[in-house]
């Protein structure tokens, strides 16, 4: 695969075309992106499910539809999307226990569906309860082992196309 013998052999007219189609797709990807961002409310629309945690109900690799509409009150059986103070990764698990106090506020408590413990162990130290801040968004939706390839991607990185190759 010798892409640079081939962009050599291309004509000025046509390598401009390769490179704005390819711009295309991406700013419409983006903008793609972005527009489900604002309709759904929430930073992350589309996630990927890494773990068993949450089996029976989502498997690895099943790609999970969310929103994230402020207005929306949190429930216990609800499964939320949440991040935590010193973790990149969202985590996706369910409400198990609301705590509402007299001011409104609503804290809760999550746990993996395959977990035998809640998540207070994964929570940042001297945290109890989530808040809705802590929400990344709530599962609508889900495509069964779709997000496969993003996991592949992740565990096998020789699957992923190496930076170095473009770079020479």
């Amino acid at each position: 695969m010798d892409v640079f013998g081939d962009l050599r052999r291309m004509n000025k007219r046509q390598l401009y075309y390769q490179v704005l189609n390819f711009a295309m797709i991406v700013s419409s990807a983006l903008m793609i992106w972005k527009g489900l961002i604002v309709i759904t409310g929430s930073e992350s629309p589309i996630v990927v499910v890494l773990s068993g945690s949450m089996e029976p109900a989502f498997h690895r690799g099943d790609l999970l539809f969310l929103t994230n509409f402020q207005e929306d009150p949190i429930r216990a059986g609800e499964i939320v999307v949440f991040k935590v103070e010193g973790r990149d990764i969202p985590i996706v698990h369910r409400v198990i226990k609301i705590h509402e106090k007299e001011n409104g506020n609503i804290k809760f408590l999550t746990k993996g569906d395959n977990n035998e413990v809640d998540d207070r162990g994964l929570y940042k130290e001297g945290q109890n309860w989530l808040e809705k801040k802590d929400v990344v968004g709530r599962a609508r939706g889900f495509l069964p082992y779709v997000g496969m390839v993003t996991i592949i991607m992740n565990d096998y990185p020789k699957f992923k196309v190496s930076q170095h190759y473009f770079e020479h």
